[in-house]
């Protein structure tokens, strides 16, 4: 699936080869552009030219990125999203909400329910997506550890026997 966005992205849309992350339901491109460069601007002024270059990148390559998820969906039966990152500034086109079932017990619905009170979540929903991000960022290297094997078990069986 990497390889074939590699060979199917314009290699000039980004600065360095982009970030492909794939779950079960969504394909996620993520790319670089190009940095404005250092005018003796304040940091501001540099997340807003970085924002200006999201937006002319987003505008002017809108209908080529349309066709390339059309054909991702169709090959690999999976939504494809879209973003990038400028300087200091990411932004994201489009990404899937994907509801997700699941059981929880009473000491489980408590820790979500205190969050929901303190106003930290507007619901359990919101409460759970709170803790998953929270988990994802505290335990980011070991995240990328499990990642990192995954690929490589998809490897192994992408040789096959």
């Amino acid at each position: 699936m990497r390889s074939w966005f590699t060979g199917r992205l314009p290699a000039d849309w980004f600065a360095a080869a982009p970030d492909i992350q794939v779950d079960r339901e969504e394909i996620t491109i993520i790319g670089t552009l190009d940095a404005p460069g250092p005018s003796g601007g304040s940091e501001a002024e540099r997340a807003v030219a970085a924002e200006g270059r999201i937006g002319k990148f987003r505008e002017e390559t809108r209908s080529r990125r349309i066709e390339i998820a059309r054909e991702a969906e169709h090959r690999f039966r999976r939504k494809v999203s879209w973003g990038v990152t400028c300087g200091p500034v990411s932004e994201m086109f489009t990404t899937l909400s994907v509801p997700v079932m699941t059981r929880l017990r009473q000491s489980e619905r408590r820790v979500l329910d205190t969050l929901v009170d303190a106003g930290v979540a507007r619901s359990r929903s919101d409460a759970l997506a709170w803790c998953v991000r929270l988990t994802g960022e505290n335990a980011d290297e070991w995240l990328s550890r499990l990642r990192a094997a995954l690929r490589h078990v998809e490897e192994v069986r992408d040789q096959g026997p």
